[in-house]
C-alpha cells in the first residue's frame, strides 16, 4: 500500500522558520520516502505504508519536542494513479 501524507507544523514564523519546522524538514528528507515537496505553507510526503508511518511518527515526536504546538496531518492511501482513490 502507498500513503500521502501532507502535514504542517505551527506556530507560524513568516521571517524565518522555526526550529519545529526545521526539523520536521528534516525528519521527512531523511525517511527513505519516493516523493517529497516541502514548502512554507505544507508538505507533501510520499511512499509505502511502513515507511510513511514510521516517518510521521518521528515527524509527530521530534516537532513536538522542538516546540511545535500544534501539528495537522492528513494520510491518503494512493491507488495505482497516484490520485488517492482505491488501494
Amino acid at each position: 500500500m502507498r500513503l500521502r501524507v501532507e502535514f504542517t507544523t505551527e506556530p507560524f514564523d513568516l521571517d524565518e522558520a522555526p526550529a519545529h519546522a526545521l526539523v520536521a524538514r528534516e525528519v521527512i528528507e531523511a525517511a527513505d520516502l519516493d516523493a517529497v515537496d516541502v514548502g512554507p505553507f505544507g508538505n507533501t510526503a510520499e511512499g509505502g505504508a511502513d515507511v510513511v508511518l514510521a516517518a510521521v511518527d518521528a515527524l509527530l515526536r521530534k516537532s513536538l519536542g522542538a516546540g511545535a504546538t500544534r501539528i495537522s496531518l492528513q494520510v491518503n492511501v494512493l491507488g495505482g494513479d497516484g490520485s488517492g482513490e482505491g488501494a
